[in-house]
C-alpha cells in the first residue's frame, strides 16, 4: 500500500470509529505481536514488540534474543554476536537483547493472520470509549433515532454508534412512536455489558422534565430561578415548584414565558402533559394552598407530630371535585409536591367534623362561648344541605368562619400542650445529674430480670430511666413483666445512687503587675531570681521608653521618634541656655549640656536613648 493510500485509510478509520490516533495504533501493534507469534510459533514468555508508521503503513516487529558467539541453533531465540554488536557494541555472549527480526513477508502473513485482532482491539477501544462518554452523560438528555420497537421496549441509536434502551415502564403513557423518530430522553443508567454499554433511557422520570425545563427556561440554567419539587405523573399531570433567587423576579412568569411560549414548548415535547407551575413559599400553609390548584381553598390547618405531618385543606362544594382531581390525580400530586399527608373536605363536611368535635370538648366549648351560641345556626344550615336545600353565600360565609375559630382555637391550645410539655421535659432533664446519661443501666444495681426488660424497653443508661420515671411513671410501669415490687426495686436503686458534685476547674493564678515607672512589682510574695531578673528588664525598658519620650517631646518641628533614629548623632548635641528677666542670655561656664545618645541595649533587644553627663576636665563619660 502506498504511502498515501494508508493514511487515508488510517484517517478514515480514526473518523468512522471516533477514536483517538494512539488507541487505533496501539490496537494494530498489539495486533502484529499476536500474529508474529502464530507466524514464527515464538513462546509466550519472549518480549515481543511492534512499531508502525502511521505514515508508510510500515511494520516492524523488535524480539528479545540471547546472544550466542558461534552458530544459531533457534534463530527465534538467538543472534550472533557480530550482528547484535551492530545494535550495542559492548555487548556479550550470554546477554539478552531486543532486535529486529521482522519476517520476510511478514506484511501478507499479517494482513490476514491480525484483521480479526485489530477489529476486536477496535471494538474492545470503541466501546471504552462509548461507556465513558455516557457515564458523564448520566442524568443529562440525549437526542437519538428509534431504530426498534419490540415488547420489551424501545431501541434508540445514540451517538459514537452507541444504543440505548427504553423500557416500557419508562415511556410516557399514550404515546406513539414510530421507526426513525428522532426523539430526546434522559439517561438513568449506564451498564457495562458483554457487548458494550447498557444505557437505560427514561421519557417518564422527573428529571427528564427538570432538564426541559434548564434547557427552555435560561432564569432556570442560570440560578436565577430554582426548582425546589417536582411531582409527575407521565402523560397526564405534574406539578412544579419555583422560587427566585433574585429580588424582582417573577419565577412563574419565567417559566411560563410570553403568551405561555416556554411552557407549551415543554407539554409538546411531553405528549400533552399538563403542567402546573406554582411558587414555593416557606408556609407550608400558603405552600399547601398553591398547590391544591387549580382549586381555590377555603383554609389548610396543620396537623405536625413526630409520625405524620398531615393537612386538612377545606374547599368549597364545588371546588371538591376540582382540588381532588380525576382519580384522586391532583390531591396525590400535591402531597407528593409538598411532603405532608393531605386530606381535604367539602366546607359542610369539615363543618360537621368540627361540630362534633366541639361537643366532644367541654374545655373547648368553654374557651369558644361565640363558637357555642352559633351551634344551633350551624346545625340548621347542615339540615339545609342534607335535604338539598339552597344555601346563601352568607350562609357558607358563616360555615367556614366558624370551622377557622374552632379550628384555630384547637392548634393553638395543642401548641401550648406542646409547649408546656416541653417546658416540663426540660425541668425534669435539668433535675437529673449529668453523669447520671453516662452511667450503664448494670450499674444502677436493677435486679437481673427487671434489667433485662428495661434494656429490651430501650433503656440504656441511669439517666434515661430517671427522666422516665419524672416523667411518667406509668411508662415504666406498663411494660411487660413490670410489677409494683419491680418499681419499688428501680425506686430504691435509683435512691440509693449518688453522684458528686464535678469539681470546679482550676482558677489560673494571675501574673505579677509591674506599674508603669515603679521598682517593684505589685506583690507581696518573694520573688524568684528568675522574676527579679525580669522585673529589672521590665524596669529598664520603662526608664528607656520614658527618656525617649521626653526628647521626642523636646524634638523641634515635630520631629517623630522614627525620624530621630534616622537622623546624625550630632543633632542630639543641644545646649540648654537660660535666660534672665530682662531676656539677654548667659553665656558663663553656669550653662548646662544635654545630650542623648542611641545605643542597642541586650537585656531588652532594642534600641534606647541615654543620657550623657560631663565629669571632669578628661570630658570622661558616665552613664
Amino acid at each position: 500500500m502506498a504511502k498515501n493510500d494508508f493514511a487515508l485509510a488510517f484517517n478514515e478509520v480514526l473518523e468512522e470509529k471516533q477514536l483517538t490516533k494512539d488507541i487505533v495504533i496501539a490496537a494494530i501493534e498489539s495486533a502484529m505481536v499476536s500474529a508474529y507469534r502464530r507466524t514464527v510459533g515464538a513462546s509466550s514468555a519472549q518480549q515481543v514488540e511492534a512499531k508502525l508508521d502511521p505514515e508508510t503503513g510500515l511494520v516492524t516487529v523488535y524480539a528479545e534474543k540471547e546472544v550466542v558467539e558461534d552458530g544459531i541453533v533457534d534463530a527465534r531465540t538467538e543472534v550472533l554476536l557480530e550482528e547484535a554488536r551492530k545494535v550495542n557494541p559492548e555487548i556479550q555472549p550470554g546477554d539478552m537483547l531486543v532486535v529486529e527480526t521482522t519476517p520476510a513477508d511478514f506484511g501478507r502473513v499479517a494482513a490476514q493472520t491480525a484483521r480479526q485482532v485489530i477489529q476486536q482491539r477496535i471494538r474492545e477501544a470503541e466501546r471504552s470509549n462509548q461507556m465513558q462518554y455516557f457515564e458523564r452523560q448520566t442524568g443529562e438528555i440525549v437526542s437519538g433515532l428509534v431504530q426498534a420497537i419490540n415488547a420489551q421496549g424501545v431501541t434508540i441509536g445514540l451517538d459514537m454508534k452507541a444504543e440505548g434502551v427504553m423500557p416500557n415502564n419508562q415511556k410516557i403513557p399514550g404515546e406513539r412512536l414510530k421507526l426513525h423518530d428522532r426523539i430526546r430522553a434522559v439517561v438513568m443508567e449506564v451498564k457495562d455489558g458483554t457487548r458494550g454499554p447498557q444505557i437505560i433511557l427514561s421519557r417518564a422520570h422527573r428529571n427528564f422534565l427538570r432538564r426541559l425545563l434548564e434547557n427552555e427556561v435560561p432564569e432556570i440554567y442560570h440560578g436565577i430561578v430554582e426548582i425546589r419539587a417536582i411531582s409527575r405523573e407521565p402523560g397526564a399531570r405534574a406539578k412544579v415548584a419555583v422560587s427566585a433567587t433574585q429580588a424582582g423576579i417573577d419565577p412563574v412568569g419565567a417559566c411560563v414565558g410570553i403568551k405561555g411560549v416556554r411552557i407549551q414548548a415543554i407539554v409538546k415535547e411531553l405528549h400533552d402533559e399538563k403542567i402546573d407551575i406554582i411558587q414555593w413559599d416557606p408556609d407550608p400553609i400558603v405552600y399547601i394552598s398553591k398547590a391544591i390548584s387549580p382549586a381555590r381553598v377555603n383554609g389548610v390547618y396543620l396537623v405536625d407530630n413526630e409520625n405524620t405531618r398531615t393537612a386538612t385543606v377545606v374547599v368549597g362544594e364545588d371546588q371538591l371535585s376540582l382540588a381532588i382531581g380525576r382519580d384522586g390525580q391532583n390531591a396525590r400530586l400535591a402531597a407528593k409536591l409538598t411532603g405532608w399527608r393531605i386530606d381535604i373536605k367539602s366546607l359542610s363536611e369539615a363543618t360537621s367534623d368540627t361540630l362534633n368535635k366541639l361537643r366532644a370538648n367541654k374545655e373547648l366549648m368553654a374557651l369558644l362561648p361565640a363558637a357555642v351560641e352559633q351551634i344551633p345556626q350551624i346545625e340548621e344550615i347542615l339540615a339545609k344541605k342534607a335535604e338539598s336545600r339552597a344555601i346563601t353565600p352568607e350562609e357558607y360565609t358563616l360555615l367556614g368562619q366558624f370551622v377557622e375559630r374552632v379550628e384555630r382555637r384547637t392548634i393553638e391550645i395543642k401548641e401550648e400542650a406542646a409547649r408546656e410539655e416541653e417546658e416540663r421535659s426540660t425541668a425534669a432533664r435539668a433535675e437529673i445529674p449529668a453523669a447520671a446519661f453516662n452511667l450503664p443501666l448494670d450499674q444502677a444495681g436493677i435486679k437481673e430480670h427487671v434489667f433485662n426488660i428495661l434494656t429490651e424497653a430501650g433503656f440504656e443508661t441511669v439517666g434515661n430511666l430517671m427522666f422516665a420515671m419524672k416523667m411518667d411513671p406509668n411508662q415504666v410501669l406498663g411494660l411487660a413483666g413490670i410489677g409494683s415490687k419491680s418499681m419499688q426495686n428501680i425506686e430504691e436503686a435509683l435512691g440509693a445512687l449518688s453522684f458528686p458534685e464535678p469539681e470546679p476547674e482550676p482558677i489560673k493564678a494571675e501574673e505579677p503587675v509591674v506599674a508603669e515607672g515603679l521598682a517593684e512589682p505589685v506583690t507581696g510574695e518573694e520573688m524568684s531570681a528568675e522574676q527579679k531578673q525580669a522585673d529589672g528588664n521590665a524596669e529598664r525598658e520603662a526608664n528607656a521608653k520614658r527618656v525617649v519620650e521626653e526628647e521626642n517631646e523636646h524634638a523641634k518641628d515635630g520631629v517623630s521618634l522614627d525620624e530621630l533614629f534616622k537622623m546624625k548623632p550630632e543633632i542630639f548635641q543641644t545646649t540648654g541656655v537660660a535666660e534672665d528677666e530682662s531676656g539677654d542670655k548667659k553665656k558663663d561656664k553656669k550653662g548646662k549640656k544635654k545630650a542623648v545618645e542611641l545605643q542597642f541595649d541586650e537585656d531588652l533587644g532594642t534600641v534606647v536613648g541615654r543620657k550623657i553627663h560631663k565629669r571632669g576636665e578628661d570630658g570622661g563619660e558616665d552613664w
